[in-house]
């Protein structure tokens, strides 16, 4: 019964025509509650966000009890803002979409309880999101004659770095991963070494955004920090690293090499780190691109940069270059897209819908979900209009 309403659904909307398509987007992987309506042709609808950033700055990080709580709080309250900023009923809805994985196990289910109750209770088709592969796919919105498949994709995020091909939707081959801290937790890690204070801002902020507006005023030559990885057999693997970067500058502090109360200080080590980071990303995805065209033959269209760290302007700089002397274009989502956002899961969600690629309304959120093991869940494509 569900499946045959899901079907008169994705009928229906297709009949208005791709443009027309409405899907909600439901996030809640980590500490941000957020959902957003996007259409079939890109189009931001409504989207709402209720970040956390306060709740767990004097953590010094994320709670997940807390998150999860805060997320209970707010999951109703969001989707029914985004609704209301939108003019629509659930009714109105072709398709929910819901990130399903990886991220914080009480997070996550907050999320698919509250898609998938929706997605049931109204009788739409139902998408669950690789948190990952939203991240990936952000960048086509509006924009997908400019990044065609195959691309070479950067995740840089608090909780991944990695680098791959995206072949096609749902289709992905991880070519790098970091060894051990994610280059946004190791901006947070190093800002809180420094003893810098949370950055708020309207769209989130947080430890790694107070980093880089600290080290914009900062001499990233006054403190040399070696880059990561580039001795022997590490300086031509793929994967990335970067918590010798962390132990060298927390062994620059206790050495008293520099002072966390000295605000020239901070801002200057600030800009070293942030210069070694941008570096060894940039060298990476060099690699990555040359292993890209000689092992796999594939020719990528453009490098993508998503995930929070690519709202990082030392960052986005450096890859710039690197696709400069690449030949191809560089494109990055809107740095407040690069956050944790309900948007993203939206388009997902257009892109999957499209495909066919639904779920059943008794799925579960999946905390370690590798991206490129996507394709063997073994989804069977069902006929769709768009």
């Amino acid at each position: 019964m569900l499946a045959r309403r899901s079907a008169t659904a994705l009928r229906a909307a297709g009949r208005r025509g791709v443009g027309t398509l409405r899907v909600l987007g439901i996030e809640s992987s980590c500490d941000d509650t957020a959902a957003a309506i996007v259409s079939g042709d890109g189009q931001i609808i409504s989207e709402t966000c209720r970040h956390q950033h306060q709740v767990h700055e004097t953590y010094g990080g994320i709670v997940p009890g807390l998150a999860a709580d805060h997320h209970l709080r707010n999951m109703p309250l969001v989707v029914r803002e985004t609704l209301e900023k939108a003019g629509m009923r659930m009714s109105d809805v072709d398709a929910v979409a819901v990130t399903r994985g990886p991220g914080l196990p009480a997070s996550l289910s907050v999320g698919v309880a509250a898609g998938k109750t929706l997605a049931a209770v109204h009788g739409k088709p139902l998408v669950g999101v690789h948190h990952m592969e939203a991240h990936a796919l952000m960048a086509r919105m509006g924009a997908e004659d400019e990044v065609r498949f195959p691309y070479l994709c950067l995740l840089i995020s608090g909780g991944h770095t990695q680098s791959l091909v995206v072949h096609d939707v749902n289709e992905h081959t991880l070519l790098g991963s970091t060894r051990d801290d994610s280059v946004g937790e190791a901006f947070d890690k190093i800002a809180r070494e420094l003893d810098i204070a949370w950055l708020h801002t309207q769209d989130g902020g947080g430890a790694g955004p107070a980093l880089e507006a600290l080290a914009r005023s900062g001499d990233p030559a006054r403190f040399a920090l070696p880059l990561p990885m580039e001795k022997s057999d590490s300086a031509r693997s793929l994967d990335f690293s970067f918590s010798g970067l962390k132990t060298r500058i927390k062994r620059m502090r206790e050495l008293g090499e520099f002072s966390a109360a000295s605000r020239q200080d901070q801002a200057d080590v600030a800009a070293a780190f942030q210069h070694a980071a941008a570096e060894h990303l940039r060298r990476k995805t060099r690699l990555a691109l040359a292993h890209a065209a000689a092992e796999m033959g594939v020719a990528a269209t453009c490098l993508v940069a998503s995930g929070g760290v690519a709202s990082n302007q030392a960052v986005r700089g450096a890859l710039s270059e690197l696709a400069a002397r690449s030949g191809i274009p560089l494109v990055c989502p809107p740095p407040r897209l690069c956050t944790d956002n309900g948007v993203m899961i939206a388009w997902a969600g257009v892109e999957r819908l499209r495909r066919g690629l639904l779920d059943s309304y008794d799925i579960d959120f999946i905390q370690r979900w590798p991206l490129d093991q996507l394709k063997r869940m073994g989804y069977q494509p069902r006929a769709s209009s768009f």
